[in-house]
């Protein structure tokens, strides 16, 4: 009875073994060879970031960074509809991307030290800059007119760090999606909003009682972003390669004008 328990708790441990090792395997596999295996990009976009994410009137996703995706992935897959999109924030997009909830992200972010420190970049693909959106009958003409002022800002974005730097006098709101921030300085909930150029653009698509100031405070190049990891770098080179042949034919140029030649 003795000799059988024990080849049965071998058997076991072997068994345990073989699978722990084939679960490491598993979660070692390049991140380039699951994509083309499985066929589908799973991607982080915005969901209320007009004009680069942003679901329409008929609840349809739209934008310049669902478009990127797109030619990515028909570049990449065969097929533009290859994207498994997945709604992020900026306060949770890191995550996202660390937890493998999403193999990449693109989410109007913008390449920085403290970032890198955590998750990778691709190459830049669009330059932003922070800019400070106010009502068009506001007595705030410039920054210098923000000390005192409260300030909206997205929690998670860089614009609220520059912000804080650049007007450490100013009283800050911060909200976690933009439509949040939209409807808080829409509702007088704040005497200015500060975000990137881009997305105070869509901001202003929809409502004309606001203006943007004209000076630009900072260049903010976004970038897509994967989880920091050797498994990722095929992918990374690879996505690379794509958004340079975009820009060297055109197309990446042309989803500019689509989506911000109406803005500039």
């Amino acid at each position: 009875m003795k000799k059988t328990l024990k080849i049965f708790c071998a058997l076991l441990l072997v068994a345990v073994v073989v699978n722990l090792t084939a679960c490491r395997k598993k979660a070692d596999t390049d991140l380039l060879e699951k994509v083309e295996e499985k066929g589908k990009i799973k991607a982080g976009v915005k969901y209320d970031s007009k004009p680069f994410g942003f679901m329409d009137a008929d609840q349809k996703l739209k934008g310049f960074d669902v478009d990127l995706v797109k030619e990515i992935a028909k570049r990449l897959l065969g097929d533009e509809n290859a994207v498994d999109f997945q709604q992020v924030t900026s306060s949770n997009r890191i995550f996202a991307l660390n937890s493998g909830t999403v193999d990449v992200v693109a989410a109007t972010m913008t390449v920085n030290k403290k970032r890198k420190k955590v998750i990778d970049f691709s190459n830049p693909y669009y330059i932003a800059g922070q800019a400070i959106m106010v009502p068009k009958n506001s007595d705030i003409h410039s920054i210098s007119d923000l000390s005192g002022k409260k300030i909206i800002v997205v929690l998670g974005s860089t614009s609220e760090k520059n912000i804080k730097t650049l007007v450490p006098e100013a009283i800050i709101g911060g909200f976690r999606t933009y439509t949040d921030a939209f409807s808080a300085i829409r509702s007088r909930r704040g005497d200015a909003l500060t975000t990137d150029d881009t997305i105070i653009a869509g901001f202003l698509s929809e409502d004309s009682n606001f203006k943007m100031l004209k000076e630009r405070y900072t260049q903010e190049p976004y970038a897509l972003g994967f989880k920091k990891s050797k498994t990722t770098k095929k992918f990374q080179a690879a996505i690379n390669a794509i958004i340079e042949d975009m820009k060297a034919d055109g197309t990446l140029e042309n989803i500019r004008k689509k989506w911000m030649a109406q803005f500039e």
